[in-house]
């Protein structure tokens, strides 16, 4: 089946020390870009967390969000470590020395500043397993939401391209019509005139007229190409660029049949079937 570009997933779970969230969501784009807002702990498993992703989506612009939240009680004594302390107060008395334009580090650098809490109270092995875990999760929820979006645009696809086939079904049978007026008009005008309606220049004449309003190609074109929409739609997988390069050709198969008219129902359709592909075309623009 096809799926839609836009999506949105969460996975969330409870640990002994806190909770951990994945999100991931997308909205079209002509390739796959993935970004990332995640905790600097998970920066070693970013090209992970990415492989994982590509290898489930093909297209679309996807921003992944990890956070955590410590649970309170968890945080561990919140007592300064002295020599750590001493140690940073010394680094920024030197790099001030070298730099004297630079900003000092404040209370909220220091009590930010890795380990100076004592002991890291965030298991970070534990942490990423469970960021691997949600992951895993998040996609599967994310993949299934992009394909019930996929199976309703699919859906609205199939829809116009029946209404486009019914429309087509009108052309055919009126071109008898339609030369049959055009010569009754010529035979009208050449009695007006007072020449013979048998003369050689009359059948020359609509001979011109029905090449010149020949459509049987453009409607042969324009039922192959929504054969192979068809086929593509009911085939899935990653369709979205081969539906794209489908609606420019029925979009000029159909303006051709436009400026073939010579009859104002088939001008009529012809501009239904431009109306039908915009429609399409618009679905088309969130399918991967």
């Amino acid at each position: 089946m096809i799926h839609s570009m836009t999506g949105f997933a969460a996975a969330t779970r409870e640990l002994a020390w806190g909770a951990v969230s994945v999100e991931l969501r997308s909205v079209n784009h002509r390739y796959l870009d993935v970004s990332f807002r995640i905790p600097d702990e998970l920066r070693t498993i970013e090209q992970a967390l990415r492989e994982a992703i590509s290898g489930a989506i093909s297209r679309g612009k996807i921003e992944c969000r990890i956070s955590y939240a410590m649970r309170s009680g968890a945080q561990g004594s919140a007592e300064l470590d002295p020599t750590l302390l001493t140690q940073v107060l010394a680094l920024n008395a030197r790099a001030r020395a070298a730099l004297p334009e630079a900003r000092p580090l404040g209370v909220a650098d220091i009590l930010r500043w890795p380990g100076m809490l004592g002991a890291d109270a965030l298991p970070a092995d534990e942490f990423r397993a469970t960021a691997h875990e949600l992951m895993r999760q998040a996609l599967c929820d994310f993949t299934a939401a992009r394909a019930r979006e996929g199976a309703k645009l699919a859906a609205v696809i199939l829809e116009r391209a029946a209404e486009m086939r019914s429309r087509i079904a009108v052309v055919q049978p009126r071109m008898p019509m339609i030369i049959a007026a055009f010569q009754e008009k010529l035979n009208a005008r050449l009695k007006e005139a007072l020449v013979s309606s048998d003369d050689e220049r009359v059948r020359q004449e609509i001979a011109l007229f029905v090449n010149k309003i020949d459509v049987d190609e453009e409607l042969s074109r324009l039922a192959t190409h929504l054969d192979e929409l068809q086929r593509i739609v009911g085939k899935g997988g990653a369709s979205g660029k081969r539906l794209d390069f489908l609606m420019q050709e029925l979009n000029r198969e159909a303006n051709t049949l436009g400026s073939k008219s010579a009859d104002i129902e088939v001008t009529r359709v012809a501009m239904d079937l431009k109306l039908l592909i915009e429609q399409m075309r618009e679905q088309i623009q969130n399918i991967e």
